[in-house]
């Protein structure tokens, strides 16, 4: 058993390990001032600042800027960020710095007043208590901002708001206040924010915030349509809040919303860790641009035209075309100048610049190649913006007047420029004409070919998930070209995850010799870029953080972009160890839910073998015996199947049974087959070694104990409650209803962890002195023996082994006691480990107030309290002479059912199904 359980920890810690330690490197820069960041604090009205105490509103600046701003005579456009979980107000100084730097470049034309505000850093992830506080805080905050321009030329009617992690979310819930007034936020822009459901859903008030919220985005969607929102998730840097859960819901019935990966973000190109984001350079650069593309010339603020907001998001975040941001840009140009014109007619061509005193146009005619290739790739390797590639509509023999230009067609890559074109879709154009202008010292390579599509395209199919890697597809690519689109079929689950090896051989050659691969998701804006020095041998990870929709028949494709004199070996397998780490990068935080259902399945079969044979196995032995996942397992799946019949699902609406966490998993696209086998073996292995662990401990502090003090032994079966256990209990309560009930959890669970090491100190001094008594009981009875004459001592010896067995039926109970306690604390420390967010807040919040309210774990506290005050003085012979036994003792089975039907989605009901089985187990002590 002990070798089953280490495998299936060491699978727990591979996917741990994949996820929090095998990522790509931070390649994001710093941001940094120039000159000293200053935080101007707003006064608030007295109204709101004695609502709020803990919460502040800052206005950000720098050196002269923010001297000006001291009165607050301000003529900026106000963007407001809000910091997410635990984040500081402070957080702001990456946009407001290269922000302001952008003002300065162009004279102030426009500039943008950056607000922050002040949420006290507190731990709304773990804690939903606060959320609706803060929403209420950020209205007013809204209002007030406002207030400060109402005097001003070009005064604003709304505010742009920029969300980091729960702030996004707190932005979103604007839309369901009452008096909110949707035209106060025109865009906004979140950061690593889960959108979808909260990280760990550790109490009523974040799902119960989460449900309002979302509901509210998809039954009342008309009042968000003036408003734009773009979501940037991190990538696999980030474990904090994993890509899928930013996604937006109902992103496709929302035409004015965005989501979009940092990886795939045009010049980021990078994942970024839950903190980086917020001052990633690359992508703070992206953010800024957009923003002052968004204004509008007329108003000086941000643009009321949704339409265009979603072209400049779409510029900077989804496809740049290596161009400044024009609305409507005019495709039809004249080719002036006199610069000499060339004409190629092969298929392929390279173009290498260096020193060139004049400009030069190259003509490709389009007629003979029409009839033999489909498409035209062309790609330069000078990043700059002008135009560099048109398509001629009526060109002479040797040159062309006017042309449409195609270079908003292109695409920008790390080390590169490249646009691929239909040749069928543009059948007017006669010739295709590059731009090469003239350059000193500059450096550049131009390329293009026209290709086949069938040529170029090739599909590789996935290895099976359950190859381990030791399986592999492989494709050769031995044409040389510039681009080859390789298809990986049967690519689409969250579950499935490769590796994907490029060996690339290039002839010798001296120009530039970099490629770029891209693993593009057409279902999602998620696209990895890699760029490799070739000749090489590239390894890319290729998993998802989005399956593929279910009406979706789009290909994921793996893109290389290459030089025309290189041939690639592209091999893919799949990676056991990251299949692990997507394992627990979406089911991860409904673990303990699978650890609880493991250990209510021990202390059934615990209670079982006390009832039947007077015994019971310490909690490592009846987890080994009982915790089996057929248990569990068939039962939720059986009940999630009859949940797809209207009959049933009438009869479980007719019973109030809330949804099964199954289902909600199943409409997320994260649940896959044999995912809960899976976690139930992990949650297995977890207990099995958290068992030990905790058994350990126990020994090791009661070795303290003894070392300490001088026990006095085994007292005898004393009174459930006493006056001075009824007085503690009442105590409890009362901290519990005054202060919070985590707090009360915790001191009970101290308590509770003290008696049972004294306890387990007594057993062991008793059992100590049974070991040495029947030692000498057997040296006294082997001398008896050779001894003809009788004396006294043989009749003690007679007492002392008549005695014996009611001593060893003491010591029995004891220990049969000490090891129901033993796992009762096991169950314990789940509940105060899931308790124990609240309780941080609250510590956190003492100097605002001393009771926290709203408090999701008093009505849990005060029924713990009572149970464990019952339980800690319990003893197994009470038990086995119960009525309620075998009830007790059958529980926990239907129990540990429910934690994994109902748990997974809602962490904050597992402490009471193991309440339910404590609470027996007292009535048990008392009936």
């Amino acid at each position: 058993a002990a070798l089953f359980y280490g495998a299936v920890a060491a699978l727990v810690l591979l996917g741990v390990r994949d996820v929090l330690f095998l990522y790509e490197e931070n390649r994001c820069s710093m941001t940094y001032m120039y000159e000293y960041p200053e935080y101007l604090k707003i006064k608030l009205p007295k109204k709101i600042s004695r609502r709020f105490p803990a919460y502040e509103l800052y206005l950000y600046g720098e050196g002269n800027y923010a001297e000006e701003n001291k009165n607050l005579i301000l003529t900026g456009i106000p963007v407001l960020f809000l910091p997410g979980n635990a984040g500081s107000y402070k957080q702001v100084r990456s946009l407001g710095s290269i922000a302001l730097r952008k003002a300065e470049d162009i004279d102030f034309k426009y500039h943008f007043n950056f607000f922050t505000v002040n949420f006290n850093e507190e731990l709304v992830a773990l804690y939903g208590g606060s959320l609706k506080r803060q929403t209420r805080f950020l209205h007013e905050c809204i209002k007030v901002i406002l207030k400060l321009y109402k005097d001003q030329e070009f005064a604003p009617s709304s505010v742009a708001i920029v969300g980091h992690s729960m702030g996004g979310l707190v932005a979103r819930a604007l839309l369901t206040l009452k008096n909110f007034k949707p035209e106060f936020i025109n865009l906004l822009i979140t950061q690593a924010t889960p959108h979808v459901a909260p990280v760990m859903p550790l109490d009523k008030y974040l799902t119960d915030f989460y449900t309002a919220v979302n509901n509210h985005w998809i039954l009342k969607a008309q009042d968000a349509r003036n408003l734009t929102i773009l979501s940037v998730a991190g990538g696999f840097r980030d474990y904090q809040v994993r890509s899928g859960l930013a996604f937006l819901p109902r992103l496709s019935q929302h035409s004015s919303a965005l989501f979009v990966v940092s990886s795939a973000v045009p010049r980021t190109w990078a994942s970024t860790d839950h903190l980086s984001i917020v001052w990633c350079k690359e992508l703070i650069l992206a953010t800024i641009r957009a923003f002052f593309d968004l204004i509008d010339e007329t108003t000086k603020q941000i643009t009321e035209d949704p339409k265009k907001r979603m072209l400049v998001l779409n510029h900077h975040f989804v496809r740049h075309p290596a161009k400044f941001f024009e609305e409507d840009p005019e495709t039809l140009t004249e080719l002036k100048g006199t610069f000499i014109w060339i004409k190629i007619k092969s298929s392929k061509w390279t173009y290498t610049v260096y020193n060139e005193s004049d400009g030069k146009y190259f003509m490709f005619p389009l007629s003979n190649h029409r009839k033999t290739y489909s498409h035209v790739h062309c790609q330069s390797s000078m990043l700059d913006t002008s135009s560099w590639i048109y398509g001629c509509l009526n060109s002479s023999s040797s040159m062309c007047l006017e042309g449409f230009d195609l270079s908003w067609k292109a695409e920008l890559l790390p080390t590169v420029k490249v646009v691929t074109l239909k040749l069928q879709e543009y059948p007017p154009l006669s010739d295709l004409v590059v731009y090469v202008p003239a350059v000193n010292g500059n450096k550049f390579t131009l390329d293009c070919e026209f290709f086949k599509e069938d040529s170029r395209t090739v599909q590789l199919p996935v290895t099976h998930l359950f190859s381990f890697g030791f399986s592999s597809s492989k494709i050769v690519l031995n044409s040389t070209g510039l681009i080859y689109n390789v298809q990986l079929q049967h690519f689409g689950q969250i579950y499935q995850a490769f590796k994907i090896y490029i060996e690339s051989h290039c002839h010798p050659h001296k120009g530039r010799k970099t490629s770029v691969y891209r693993l593009h998701v057409p279902w999602s804006h998620e696209d990895s870029i890699t760029v490799s020095k070739v000749p090489s041998f590239t390894e890319i990870s290729a998993k998802l953080h989005i399956a593929q929709p279910e009406n979706d028949s789009t290909v994921a494709v793996l893109n290389i972009y290459s030089s025309l004199d290189c041939q690639y070996e592209v091999t893919i397998k799949t990676s056991f160890s990251q299949v692990l780490g997507q394992v627990i990068r979406f089911h991860g935080g409904s673990l303990p839910v699978y650890v609880i259902s493991n250990m209510l399945l021990a202390y059934g079969g615990q209670l079982s073998a006390l009832i039947s044979t007077g015994q019971c196995s310490d909690f490592v032995l009846a987890l080994a015996r009982a915790a089996k996942p057929y248990k569990v397992d068939p039962i939720v799946n059986v009940v999630k199947f009859l949940l797809g019949f209207n009959w049933f699902k009438d009869i479980w609406n007719v019973l109030f049974l809330p949804e099964l966490d199954a289902v909600l998993l199943n409409k997320q696209d994260i649940w896959f087959p044999l995912v809960s086998l899976i976690l139930f073996l992990f949650g297995t292995g977890i207990a099995y070694w958290g068992g030990i662990l905790f058994s350990s401990s126990l020994r090791l502090l009661s070795s303290l104990w003894l070392s300490l003090t001088r026990p006095s032994g085994l007292t005898k079966d004393s009174k459930l409650m006493t006056p001075r256990r009824a007085f503690m209990a009442i105590l409890l309560v009362f901290v519990s209803c005054t202060t919070c009930g985590a707090f009360a959890i915790l001191i009970i669970y101290l308590h509770y962890i003290f008696k049972v090491i004294k306890l387990h100190s007594n057993v062991r001094i008793e059992q100590n002195v049974l070991n040495k008594d029947s030692k000498h009981s057997k040296d006294t009875s082997d001398n008896s023996n050779k001894e003809i004459v009788k004396n006294c001592d043989s009749t003690e010896t007679i007492t002392a082994a008549a005695a014996s067995p009611t001593t060893n039926t003491a010591i029995d109970n004891v220990v049969n006691s000490l090891k129901i306690h033993i796992t009762i604390l096991n169950l314990l420390t789940w509940i105060v480990l899931l308790s124990l967010p609240s309780l941080i807040y609250w510590f956190k919040n003492l100097r605002y107030s001393i009771r926290l309210d709203p408090d999701p774990c008093r009505t849990m506290a005060i029924i713990l309290v009572s149970t464990l005050g019952i339980l800690m003085n319990s003893s197994t012979t009470k038990v086995k002479s119960s009525k309620l036994s075998k009830i007790a003792a059958q529980l926990p089975l239907p129990l540990s059912v429910a934690v994994v039907a109902f748990g997974p989605m809602h962490l904050y009901r597992v402490p009471y199904f193991v309440i339910c089985s404590l609470l027996l187990h007292a009535l048990c002590c008392i009936v």
